[in-house]
């Protein structure tokens, strides 16, 4: 690996969203304004990245596509706005945007009856736009419906004993009699769906939907236990009328099952989150030349190192040769787990403030701070050995 030399190139600023505090786009916007106040000359890029979570639109459109909104439903019914991007007739789809947690009235979880439905209208309106490559981001979901109402959305028919369609929602899954999805294998022929992530849990069992995320969505042991048997009729019904058998492959239990539904009813193959989204983006195209790569995110942990946007960053910058530094609100790795991962070193706003609730409410203006250090400890172009980490 190389190391930044006095003079060389531009700087790139890739990081993932501080969590609760900060978009990607605000986190890039910060550190640049850090570093430019300590080094003005030096010529900065921007391009926040995302790992198929919330925050994946807001990437594709700093990289060049094109935001198209759409008032669709939210992830208990009421209409919502949101946004997908396009270019040419790729289209990439968030599922946070539709059906995610930020999007319930009050942020009243409803772990029971949240659907999936809006992302499936967000994927119908792209398709009916032209795109024939769908890419859907998976993360930050408020519902457990095994992707039952994305699929409704598209023109499958889910419906119960007396033929009736069934209620929005995971839990009225249990009463899924058969699936009849002729008209949404019409509507999405000749289009491709990638799901990006790097979730890798199965539909069912302890490791699934039910018992891994649904807590996140406010389901109690008794609720997880009912979407559990909800999501397993799911399953049965699918490989039964569809002739799916998806519920144990790596990513079917992503974003409350809605892996399995991109699977099982539009043939979706699943991808490294973080490593297709860069490649999808051009990320690479913007390596030659640079000094120095900053990424980052709310927390470096353990987590950070399973497949997370900066680490996906720092082995793309890597394989170039470009050095990595990155920044986050609080980081919990040793000097050697970050030299392992591929980073130089890492700053964090806990360095500055120690109370972590100050650096949540104050995130934009400490991140600027730390990052005027950033500026001066790296981009000095006075300094004799910029391979040793200030």
């Amino acid at each position: 690996m190389t190391t930044p030399r006095p003079g060389d190139g531009h700087v790139v600023i890739a990081p993932d969203k501080f969590k609760g505090s900060l978009d990607a786009p605000e986190v890039a916007r910060r550190i640049g304004a850090g570093l430019r106040r300590a080094r003005p000359e030096v010529r900065l890029l921007e391009l926040p990245v995302a790992d198929g979570g919330d925050g994946t639109v807001d990437a594709a459109v700093a990289a060049g596509f094109t935001r198209v909104r759409a008032e669709v439903s939210g992830p208990t019914g009421e209409p919502v706005p949101a946004s997908y991007a396009v270019r040419g007739d790729v289209a990439v789809v968030e599922l946070a945007e539709a059906s995610g947690l930020r999007r319930l009235p009050g942020g009243r979880l409803a772990p029971l009856t949240a659907s999936s439905r809006g992302t499936g209208e967000l994927i119908d309106d792209a398709v009916r736009r032209g795109a024939r490559r769908v890419v859907l981001g998976l993360g930050g979901s408020a519902c457990t419906d095994g992707g039952a109402g994305m699929a409704a959305a598209l023109g499958a028919r889910l419906l119960d004993a007396d033929g009736r369609e069934l209620p929005p929602g995971g839990a009225a899954l249990r009463d899924l009699d058969r699936v009849d999805a002729a008209a949404l294998r019409e509507r999405m022929r000749g289009v491709t769906v990638v799901v990006a992530s790097d979730v890798d849990s199965p539909l069912l069992g302890p490791d699934g939907a039910a018992h891994v995320f649904g807590p996140q969505k406010g389901a109690g042991p008794h609720d997880v236990d009912l979407l559990e048997e909800a999501l397993t009729r799911l399953d049965a019904v699918v490989r039964r009328d569809l002739g799916v058998s998806a519920a144990e492959r790596p990513g079917a239990g992503a974003a409350g099952g809605a892996g399995f539904g991109a699977m099982a009813f539009c043939s979706a193959t699943v991808e490294p989150g973080i490593t297709y989204l860069l490649d999808l983006l051009g990320f690479s195209s913007h390596l030659a030349g640079a000094r120095l790569v900053i990424t980052g995110e709310g927390a470096l942990d353990r987590q950070t190192l399973r497949g997370k946007a900066p680490a996906g960053v720092a082995r793309a910058a890597g394989g170039a040769g470009v050095p990595v530094l990155a920044v986050a609100g609080r980081s919990m790795l040793s000097e050697d787990e970050l030299r392992a991962a591929g980073f130089l070193g890492a700053y964090a706003l806990t360095d500055l403030e120690p109370d972590p609730a100050r650096c949540m409410r104050e995130a934009g203006p400490l991140l600027e701070r730390l990052s005027e250090q950033v500026g001066q400890a790296w981009l000095d172009d006075t300094r004799d050995d910029p391979a040793v980490i200030p």
